[in-house]
């Protein structure tokens, strides 16, 4: 996938991770083709210092992976017995006691949890391979786009683990608790036709279209007025955990707001 910032000084570039800032766009780019950008403790840290470095101006983050694949998943060497080195192996992580592993989990997670955050409006960019962590990273973004060669595959079940990497929320909320766990039991591949007919993805591309139909919907959620697009996904993102009624009462508010705000009129 060619790379549309690289003419953009980064912001940040370390350990797999690039972001840069173009106004009010941010592109985050895993940049480790070579090894299909399998991810690591380190990158996971690196995703989380770009969501904390991102200006106040940001309104949307383009996620995407250099390479044919948009990530392969955790790095095969964290499954060894040395592990990689400076980082803990799976049997250090399963020897510390209940706190000690969930804190451990909980900062791994970090990386997976800012691109929802109501102020942003995030897109993932997919294409090739998004396997286990590469697919719950594909599934921390508000949108999706993918190219027709895409194969999501949640792999972690197969290898006697569990998505812990914030996808199953996001996963069971857009095609259902049946599908989610038929996918995630057996680890199959999911395919562009069906990710866009199951609601996992938005849209389907061709492979050379990829970047320029994010383009186009990152230009169309900019033409926006910024604070309708907050207070509309606020809305959108609370409806699943409210009543109708209850819905129909943020509704009201959130519009208040609005109406208040356009007219300068103070609360």
């Amino acid at each position: 996938m060619a790379s549309p910032d690289q003419d953009l000084a980064p912001v940040l570039d370390k350990d797999g991770v690039r972001l840069t800032v173009d106004d009010a766009l941010a592109t985050v780019s895993l940049t480790n083709p070579a090894k299909r950008n399998a991810q690591s403790p380190a990158l996971w840290r690196a995703l989380a210092e770009a969501g904390r470095s991102l200006p106040g101006s940001v309104r949307v983050v383009v996620l995407r992976g250099e390479g044919q694949s948009f990530s392969a998943g955790l790095d095969r060497q964290m499954f060894t017995p040395e592990g990689i080195p400076g980082e803990p192996t799976f049997i250090e992580l399963a020897r510390r006691d209940d706190a000690e592993l969930d804190a451990s989990i909980a900062e791994f997670q970090e990386a997976f949890t800012w691109w929802r955050q109501s102020d942003i409006v995030s897109i993932a960019a997919v294409q090739g391979h998004a396997i286990g962590a590469g697919f719950q990273l594909a599934l921390a973004c508000d949108l999706r786009v993918v190219a027709d060669d895409v194969q999501f595959a949640m792999r972690e079940t197969s290898l006697g683990l569990v998505p812990d990497l914030t996808g199953t929320h996001p996963l069971v909320s857009l095609v259902g608790y049946a599908r989610a766990l038929e996918i995630c039991a057996t680890g199959r591949y999911v395919q562009a036709e069906e990710a866009v007919a199951s609601g996992l993805a938005n849209v389907a591309v061709p492979v050379g279209e990829l970047d320029a139909a994010v383009r186009d919907l990152a230009g169309a959620l900019l033409a926006a007025p910024r604070d309708a697009v907050v207070e509309t996904k606020a809305l959108l993102r609370g409806a699943g955990g409210r009543t109708y009624d209850e819905q129909r009462a943020a509704e009201r508010q959130a519009q208040a707001r609005r109406l208040r705000d356009l007219a300068g009129v103070g609360e």
